[in-house]
């Protein structure tokens, strides 16, 4: 079975840092999967805010590029999203899903990923 996992929200002032981690088990190939971070805000559609290929092809949605970084740990099968200068608007549902490659990318989105976490909260408030 496959499962992901996300931890390490929590609530921050604004800007503040966090870094999220994706655990995951059961990808046979953990290095032959996309694993992307997502993010939904109450009322709000859910929306890509990183992708990892691998550890030299990372994308980044436009709203979170020099603030947020996406990497991954081969040994542990692990991803994180290390987000600094937090604001206000960051404050969402985080979740990480995975798709094996070759994936498909609309700017730092994974497209319809196969596997998903059930989520960690971040909220960011003074």
């Amino acid at each position: 079975q496959v499962q992901l996992m996300e931890s390490g929200g929590g609530s921050v002032q604004p800007g503040g840092s966090l870094r999220l981690t994706c655990t995951t088990s059961g990808l046979t190939t953990y290095d032959m999967y996309c694993i992307g971070w997502f993010r939904q805000a109450p009322g709000k559609e859910r929306e890509g805010v990183a992708t990892s290929i691998s550890s030299d092809k990372t994308y980044y949605d436009d709203s979170v590029k020099g603030r947020f970084t996406v990497s991954r740990d081969k040994g542990k099968n692990t991803l994180y999203l290390q987000m600094n200068s937090l604001k206000p608007e960051d404050a969402a549902m985080y979740y990480c899903a995975a798709h094996l490659i070759p994936c498909r990318m609309m700017g730092g989105t994974l497209l319809d990923p196969t596997y998903w976490g059930q989520g960690t909260q971040v909220t960011v408030s003074s």
